[in-house]
């Protein structure tokens, strides 16, 4: 009876020991569910091994993987239940086992305890129970058996790290129970007789020397090691979450502003739509799918680290000088792609889908993908600044804006010149904003067969390319890029943003609501957004108000040449001198001379034949299957590109290869327009599709027969064009240095 007695004091502190990691883990976790969860885990688990202290550990063991099971399956219903999650129990069972490290590590504080989020700390606390109680409890050996359960303690801290506060009392409490479970365990010592006193004391002797040593070691030990420890105490724990790389928005979200051009090719494609919303400023409400906040003179990007969330979503901040509104609303998916989600900022909570969230912009996606019917409900808060108070608003500066500030290098002169002619005179931020919004509203008009671009190039053809050549038109792209590119080099943090424009009463949202806008950022009012689309049909041109600086001619010799005594002839000058007698002939140097530009010419020619031979090789036999699949896919664009008609930059693999496989209508150039492919009896494309795919959405899971396949097609394909060519092109196309240099 003691003896089970004393089992049973050393079982309940094993469970309270792994109630105590829950309660630490808990402290990162929104409810108390994880919580109950692994302390009814704690219980089965080693209530379980004390009760069958008589069983052989052959029987306990697989009786104990079964219970956990059980009870993994139990628990996962609990979170689904409380998550609202409707898919089958199979379903939610394999996605929990198969993401359940990497969503734990990813998903935002406070985690929500879906089922994916609480299935390892259950079977961890489970395996614990469970190693602990057989060592503690059936073996006896309780020091032993309280390493299982230290670890999964030791775990939870480290899962938690810097993302709550000290967990102290906790801590004191578990080592008061690892005492426990040793004066627990503890045997009293039976009387010696009179035969073995003699040895008992010789016996105690040595045990007294033994522990008296062992002291001293210890404190040998806490002196040497003491300080390292005890200046290590005030340090930030580590966060294991850097480790592990949060869900990423995929290639054709990366830069969504290259889509505004497609969406507007086609303006009745119906991508989402959406219910009556439960309240609007307004008969429209904007919906924002992505914000871009990064600009290197190419490409505006997302940049945003988006973390695994629940239904329930961080609060924004609330500014003081804001009107709030709470909306409701209803999104079916239809033709959308990618994985962004539209919703009327700023979210709060979310039901319907799983989603991974950005807390600076405010924006979702969803790890999956979209798909057509997908549903989901979105509660956001509204916020509108007061403007009237715009035109005292300061705007930040200083390294917490440099993000929203930086351009990429060199800026052109063009650009950089209209940038301080708008800024001279307007000292405050909103007047300065105010009048590139007007300028961008005056002078340019807002088509939907522009073309698309936003780089350096595009925006300064844009913004000066003469009208009769396609100048001065832009979509929504060109207007919102422009504007946050101007706002930066006037000193305007700024940013883009792409979305739709919805109706508040709910319907269909087809490509043509598609637009991007800029947003300007002032202290105390937050991010104001601003609309520099034109506001008349008949905007007057760029050049009344700003002419760019003319191309600089070359500069003139310090003294001109001599006056020629060359006789007035018809002859050709070369004749003409050779006829005087004076020297050397002209023309045996020019003959010369021309002879070594012919050589040169051949070499260079040659020489891009093999470099360009060589770039082939290296993209299509050097590095992985992702590598080389990455690399045919450069080979079919560039082939593309060689033909005249260069993949448009918002196509997806599958659009770009039905694009090189029919004829495209001519599209208007700067000079001329570009002659259409000709794609008679052109080879498939699809394993070179499949391949891209896979290495976009599934990095690392083509293998070398992928790899191999999909460069065979991008050969077959280049070399199909190229025989289509005339002569003088498929010379040219051979010898052309493009592909050298282009990206």
């Amino acid at each position: 009876m003691v003896k089970w007695a004393r089992a049973a004091v050393v079982a309940v502190t094993l469970a309270g020991m792994i109630a105590l990691s829950g309660a630490v883990l808990g402290r990162i976790f929104a409810g108390p569910l994880l919580l109950e969860l692994m302390a009814g885990a704690a219980v089965g688990s080693v209530g379980l091994s004390l009760a069958c202290r008589r069983v052989p550990n052959w029987v306990v063991a697989p009786m104990s993987a079964v219970l956990m099971a059980a009870y993994a399956v139990l628990a996962l219903r609990l979170a689904a239940n409380q998550a609202e999650l409707t898919d089958p129990l199979a379903v939610i069972i394999r996605d929990s086992v198969q993401n359940g490290i990497p969503r734990l590590l990813t998903a935002m504080i406070p985690v929500e305890p879906t089922p994916d989020t609480i299935v390892v700390p259950v079977i961890a606390a489970w395996l614990a129970g469970l190693a602990g109680a057989e060592i503690a409890v059936r073996a006896g050996r309780v020091l032993l058996g309280l390493l299982p359960v230290a670890a999964l303690y030791g775990g939870a801290l480290y899962v938690v790290g810097p993302n709550a506060d000290t967990a102290g009392t906790p801590t004191l409490i578990f080592a008061a129970l690892a005492v426990v479970a040793l004066a627990a365990s503890a045997r009293p010592a039976q009387a010696p007789d009179s035969g073995t006193e003699a040895i008992t004391k010789a016996v105690r002797g040595r045990a007294l020397a033994g522990a008296a040593a062992g002291l001293v070691a210890v404190l040998v030990l806490i002196v040497a090691v003491g300080p390292l420890i005890g200046g290590r105490v005030g340090e930030t724990p580590v966060d294991p979450r850097q480790y592990v790389e949060p869900p990423q928005v995929d290639s054709l979200d990366e830069s969504p502003l290259n889509r505004i051009s497609g969406w507007a090719l086609t303006p009745k494609e119906p991508l989402l739509k959406v219910s009556r919303a439960s309240a609007s400023p307004g008969k429209r409400l904007r919906l924002r799918l992505a914000v871009l906040p990064d600009y290197d003179g190419v490409t505006w990007r997302v940049g945003a680290t988006y973390r695994n969330a629940g239904r329930v979503l961080p609060a924004q901040p609330r500014l003081p000088d804001t009107e709030l509104t709470e909306v409701r609303q209803d999104v079916i998916i239809d033709g959308l792609t990618g994985r962004l989600l539209p919703v009327v900022p700023t979210p709060t909570g979310v039901q319907g889908a799983r989603v991974a969230f950005d807390a600076a912009t405010g924006t979702m996606i969803r790890p999956e993908g979209l798909q057509a019917g997908l549903k989901y409900t979105v509660t956001s808060e509204l916020q509108t600044p007061d403007l009237n108070l715009l035109p005292t608003a300061d705007v930040p500066s200083g390294d917490a804006v440099a993000r929203y500030l930086a351009v990429g290098t060199p800026v052109p002169d063009g650009i950089q010149r209209l940038a301080d002619q708008l800024a001279d005179g307007n000292g405050a931020g909103f007047d300065r904003a105010l009048t590139i919004e007007e300028f961008l509203a005056d002078h340019y008009r807002k088509v939907a067969d522009a073309p698309s671009g936003h780089a350096y190039p595009n925006l300064n053809f844009f913004l000066f390319g003469p009208r009769e050549q396609g100048g001065q038109v832009g979509t929504t792209e060109q207007f919102a890029a422009s504007f946050a590119l101007l706002a930066r080099l006037t000193g305007l943090p700024s940013r883009v943003v792409v979305g739709f424009d919805a109706p508040a009463a709910g319907g269909t949202v087809t490509a043509a609501s598609a637009l991007a806008w800029p947003e300007v950022l002032f202290d105390g009012l937050g991010w104001v957004a601003f609309d520099p689309l034109p506001k008349s049909k008949n905007p007057r041109p760029v050049e009344e108000d700003f002419t760019p600086k003319p191309t600089k001619p070359p500069t003139p010799p310090s003294e001109p040449p001599a006056p020629s005594e060359t006789p007035s002839s018809s002859g050709p000058p070369a004749v003409l001198a050779a006829a005087k007698g004076g020297g050397p002939s002209t023309v045996v140097v020019a003959s010369g001379a021309s002879g070594t530009v012919l050589l040169l010419l051949v070499a260079a020619a040659g020489t891009i034949v093999l470099m360009r031979r060589s770039l082939r090789r290296r993209r299509l036999t050097v590095g992985s299957p992702d590598e080389r699949i990455t690399g045919a896919w450069s080979e079919f664009r560039d082939a593309l590109r060689l033909a005249g008609q260069p993949v448009p930059s918002h196509l997806a693999a599958t659009e770009a290869a039905a694009y090189a496989q029919k004829p495209q209508p001519p599209r208007k150039r700067l000079r001329k327009a570009v002659p259409e492919p000709a794609t008679g009896d052109l080879p498939p494309l699809d394993d070179l599709v499949a391949g891209i795919n896979t290495v976009g959405f599934a990095p690392g899971a083509a293998d070398d027969g992928q790899a191999a396949r999909a460069g065979s097609q991008a050969v077959a394909y280049a070399d199909a064009l190229r025989s289509q060519r005339g002569r003088w092109r498929r010379f040219w196309w051979s010898i052309h240095p493009g592909p050298l240099r282009w990206r």
